[in-house]
């Protein structure tokens, strides 16, 4: 027996469209009577594409109030289901927009604007006809290069060794971004980063994982 979708939100609904983005901007979406759009604007943005259940963007949101977090996601249950979720909790910096990463990346964000990326687990289409639907090629990492600040940083995980082995090219290639995790590339491990049920499920089945972190450089954009 399966469970009817629940459309109701208990509390203040977090989302946002494109249209609201075009029309108004991010600072003003992210105001509230506490914080005029010009207060927003002097806080950071941090950016998750593809946040699935949400815990993640959750658990960043509260260790930093005075962020601003916006959780995108192509699916609308669960962009709906998250938006429940966050509707039940008090955190009120984060917005959600049910939407492709690459739009959002490309035409509501602006250079040099994003202070963290995270991508977490993407879908890795495994079957050959399907690969260029892969998120993480290198004309998407050099476009989320732009998008952040000098000195802002791109984290991405994966579970799946062939998917890694095209992220890390595609990362090595693009030159606005610098590894600071030098001399190795990916890690196995991060310290203190919190592990979604997805990824818990993953490491009981002994999947290897891989965990990037890249650095925008410094400088203007190449010609």
């Amino acid at each position: 027996m399966t469970r009817s979708l629940k459309y109701d939100i208990p509390g203040t609904d977090w989302r946002i469209t494109a249209e609201d983005v075009r029309a108004k901007g991010w600072d003003a979406l992210f105001a509230d009577e506490g914080t005029p759009p010009a207060a927003a604007a002097a806080r950071a943005l941090v950016v998750e594409i593809g946040f699935g259940r949400g815990e993640f963007l959750m658990d960043l949101a509260a260790q930093a109030p005075e962020t601003r977090f916006v959780g995108v996601e192509y699916a609308f249950k669960r962009v709906l289901k998250m938006a429940r979720r966050l509707a039940r909790t008090e955190l009120r910096n984060v917005r959600l927009l049910e939407e492709r990463g690459e739009l959002v990346v490309e035409e509501l964000l602006a250079p040099g604007s994003v202070s963290e990326f995270w991508i977490n687990f993407p879908d890795p289409w495994p079957k050959k006809r399907h690969a260029r639907r892969r998120l993480l090629q290198p004309a998407f990492v050099h476009l989320l290069a732009t998008r952040l600040r000098p000195g802002g940083l791109l984290h991405v995980a994966t579970d799946d060794v062939p998917y890694a082995e095209e992220i890390d090219h595609a990362l090595e290639r693009e030159p606005l971004l610098e590894n600071p995790l030098a001399p190795w590339s990916f890690v196995r491990e991060v310290p203190g980063r919190m592990q979604t049920a997805y990824e818990r499920e993953w490491r009981a089945e002994g999947r290897p994982l891989h965990f990037w972190t890249r650095r925008r450089v410094p400088g203007k954009l190449p010609e």
